[in-house]
């Protein structure tokens, strides 16, 4: 119960990553506010928490949006009775036009940590985890023979540079508060089973070909990535901010 009596806040709670980030911060006793563009998908998060003897609640948003970003958090103080761990996990895939993947990947998480890190440090300090990529890491291997026309270049353009900017933007962001006591890392998950990743693995060898880029020969889990974002947020990890940690099955190793 590393999380008891702690309020946490997870975007993209709905589904994938983000679903499970917040079962764990729940099952390890945090009060939980689960965030979601799809605010139904948001609710069914805070449902499931409740229904396993949790504390959660739901609200919609667009993490794009910096006015309602800080609405929400104002709003999860308000509701759960403080704010000690944030989440910035939010995000959508490569198949989108450059301003929306940026908005959404890259702005969603400036958002959360303009907005969320002066709120933690106002109440004594707490932890940020940023959910960056492999693609914040290194550039995406594409399956051959695949043809990156214009507009597919656009889009696993747009992820990869947002997600190297979140890498950046963890490491500035840890700088400029630590000294407030609020710790800012980021995770970097290879390809996990994810409503997200569900398009590439259907796609005629597209499951083994995904495979064969993790040495450990599969893909990850979410729990798997949820386990080492509480253990970022949690009190073991105290003198450990500004990194950008794999959880890929050794992808970024090769």
């Amino acid at each position: 119960m590393r999380f008891q009596g702690k309020v946490a806040m997870v975007t993209g709670a709905g589904s994938g990553i983000g679903r499970a980030m917040a079962g764990r911060l729940a099952a390890e006793g945090a009060a939980v506010m689960c965030a979601d563009i799809d605010e139904q998908a948001a609710q069914a998060t805070s449902a499931r928490i409740g229904e396993a003897g949790g504390r959660a609640a739901a609200l919609g948003l667009d993490v794009s949006d910096r006015a309602a970003f800080r609405a929400a958090i104002e709003r999860t103080v308000a509701d759960l009775g403080g704010l000690e761990v944030l989440m910035n996990n939010a995000g959508i895939g490569a198949g989108h036009p450059w301003e929306r993947t940026i908005g959404v990947n890259l702005s969603g998480v400036y958002h959360g940590l303009v907005e969320g890190c002066p709120v933690l440090a106002d109440r004594g300090g707490g932890a940020v985890v940023n959910t960056a990529s492999i693609a914040g890491l290194n550039g995406l291997v594409r399956p051959l023979p695949l043809v990156d026309t214009p507009v597919v270049l656009e889009g696993v353009s747009a992820y990869v540079a947002a997600k190297h900017g979140v890498v950046g933007l963890t490491r500035q962001f840890a700088i400029a508060y630590a000294p407030s006591g609020v710790r800012v890392n980021a995770l970097c998950p290879g390809y996990i089973v994810t409503p997200m990743t569900r398009m590439a693995r259907e796609q005629e060898g597209g499951q083994a070909f995904l495979e064969a880029l993790h040495p450990m020969g599969r893909l990850g889990e979410p729990e798997e990535v949820a386990a080492a974002a509480a253990f970022l947020a949690a009190p073991e990890a105290s003198f450990v901010t500004g990194v950008a940690l794999p959880v890929d099955g050794g992808y970024s190793a090769r």
